[in-house]
């Protein structure tokens, strides 16, 4: 009992900080879309030290979410606890401007124990997307004269996962995570008439909503194989099944008056009498396999490779009112692939400096975000990054810090590019509380 409630509290807390992170945010134009902006899991610091490397990662110290598997190298008797931080700073740029904005986030938070010897189990929390974006749009209309478009949205996402994980023999395991996502995303468009004559033309505003309360699951393997007593083969399988999900959305359409700063409600457009202004739309999760390998030369280095296939980016969101108009979003086929390079410390070196761990690695993700503008063209936006870092030893080895610093490139020159610098700090500490003390 000692333990669960210590659990929930750490649980709880980091609920708390999330959400508190979650007010915060640097400004995304393209996380109007959908319901945000994700570059899981290359913002984690564990996965930007080797260039978002994930499917074959696994220690005793470490929960790594992105393959269930992987929670089968939890030691018996042991409690893990992982979390992170970043602290990012942004530049945009469009073709004829730039700005800069930086941000501080805790990344993620997960423990993890063993149930039995074959069976182990994880539970954790992180940020699955954010919203956060502000923009004005001024133009002149031959109809509407000149005007004002305001465009903002703020919120976000999150998943809280419970995963579990079995040996099966010493060199297979497989696991799950049952996910949980919530969130609330709210967004709004104002139209401002700048004419003097409002007789005809009156202020609107449509505002939205959007709720998210589901279940998702995805499931992982590891397989590691011993080829000589120098090089061992590792092996990471995963796949997340196309699921088909409602989300709860609540919208309000309205014509407005000014006067001294001060907003007057005049008309409501949507719901209409009678109508409820809360309705429910869908969400869609992809189809996604991921595949990666590695080949480790035991206590010297270890390389792997990732690979990944969606049926499309992010999660596909269809409002079935269409409050915002159609959207410009296209969902297709999307790549990604990752390489890393470790440089393993000597765990029984003498010098502190040995036993440290250096890495590196580079991703790129293809069709992350396809939009058909204006100009009715096809804008394909890939997402590229590197990132290297170090992993320092701790309590002879059963706990370590990672700092990263990673580079990581968003968007197209054309439209809006996004460049993030990004320092992080990961913690993964592993504590003996199962066992049974022996007194003679």
């Amino acid at each position: 009992m000692r333990y669960i409630k210590i659990l929930l509290c750490i649980l709880l807390s980091g609920v708390g900080a999330i959400g508190a992170s979650a007010q915060n945010g640097i400004n995304s134009p393209y996380s109007q879309y959908g319901i945000g902006m994700s570059h899981l899991p290359y913002n984690l610091p564990f996965a930007a030290s080797m260039g978002g490397v994930v499917y074959t990662r696994a220690a005793t110290n470490m929960v790594n979410p992105f393959n269930p598997a992987s929670y089968a190298a939890i030691q018996p008797a042991s409690f893990v606890f992982d979390m992170g931080l970043s602290l990012d700073m942004v530049r945009l740029q469009d073709p004829s401007s730039s700005i800069s904005d930086g941000d501080g986030n805790i990344g993620y938070l997960s423990v993890a124990f063993p149930l039995t010897n074959w069976w182990k189990t994880s539970l954790g929390l992180l940020p699955l997307t954010e919203v956060n974006y502000e923009s004005v749009q001024t133009l002149t209309d031959e109809q509407y004269g000149k005007m004002k478009n305001i465009y903002d949205g703020n919120g976000g996402t999150s998943r809280i996962f419970w995963g579990n994980a079995f040996n099966i023999g010493k060199e297979l395991a497989i696991g799950f995570n049952a996910n949980y996502l919530c969130g609330t995303i709210e967004r709004a468009i104002t139209y401002d008439f700048l004419n003097n004559d409002t007789s005809h033309f009156i202020d609107s505003r449509r505002g939205k909503s959007t709720r998210l309360s589901n279940f998702t699951f995805d499931f992982g393997l590891q397989y590691t194989h011993a080829l000589n007593e120098q090089y061992t083969l590792g092996v990471g399988l995963t796949l997340t099944p196309h699921q088909t999900l409602s989300v709860r959305d609540n919208a309000l359409i309205y014509t407005f008056v000014s006067s001294a700063a001060i907003e007057y409600m005049r008309d409501t457009i949507f719901p209409s009498a009678g109508e409820s202004s809360e309705y429910r739309s869908t969400l869609e999760q992809p189809m996604k396999v991921g595949l990666g390998l590695s080949l480790q030369h035991n206590k010297h280095w270890n390389l792997a490779v990732d690979a990944s296939y969606a049926t499309f980016g992010g999660m596909k969101y269809t409002d079935t009112r269409n409050i915002f108009g159609e959207t410009v979003v296209i969902y297709d086929n999307n790549f990604g692939t990752a390489v890393g390079l470790q440089l393993l410390g000597d765990p029984d070196a003498a010098k502190y400096v040995r036993r440290i761990t250096l890495s590196a690695g580079a991703h790129y993700e293809a069709g992350k975000l396809q939009l058909q503008m204006a100009d009715n063209q096809r804008h394909s936006l890939n997402e590229w990054g590197c990132g290297l870092g170090l992993t320092l030893p701790m309590r002879r080895g059963r706990s370590s810090l990672t700092l990263s610093l990673s580079y990581d490139n968003f968007g197209s020159p054309d439209l809006l590019r996004r460049e993030c610098l990004s320092i992080g700090l990961s913690m993964g500490s592993c504590e003996s509380w199962f066992m049974k003390r022996k007194y003679n």
